[in-house]
């Protein structure tokens, strides 16, 4: 992690983008059982098939996590005020993505100077899988 300024942080601000590896089934079965989600779809290919899809696809959590680890990666976690996001799409094997984020506002939340983050997660492909923004305190 780059030390974190807060006085730097101004609109316009993108944090540094965040590439994963390609996703692949270890990485499903590893993050399924770290977080308890064992859902079929995530990780056996004849339950995804049987619900009308070619294959398993990633957990939204993990897309979620990856944007957490964005964050963390810019600022202390300690600073993170709140995240939120919109799911857009499924996140399928082999796909890379890129996290990205960039400061849109700086505002009084509180009595706390904060920044709004707009944040998404793309494939290599550019399609969107998650959208959302976080709060991070910059006081």
């Amino acid at each position: 992690m780059t030390t974190f300024d807060p006085a730097a942080v101004t609109v316009g601000s993108e944090l540094p983008a965040l590439a994963i590896e390609p996703v692949n089934r270890t990485m499903l079965a590893l993050f399924g059982c770290a977080s308890g989600d064992l859902n079929p779809v995530h990780l056996d290919l004849d339950a995804a098939r049987r619900l009308g899809l070619p294959d398993v696809f990633a957990h939204g959590m993990l897309g979620m996590a990856w944007l957490g680890r964005l964050l963390t990666g810019w600022a202390p976690q300690s600073r993170l005020r709140r995240i939120d996001v919109r799911f857009q799409g499924i996140t399928h094997l082999g796909n890379a993505i890129t996290c990205r984020g960039k400061v849109v506002e700086i505002r009084d939340v509180a009595g706390e100077r904060c920044a709004r983050v707009a944040l998404s997660s793309s494939n290599q492909f550019g399609q969107l899988k998650i959208v959302g923004e976080a709060l991070v305190s910059l006081a």
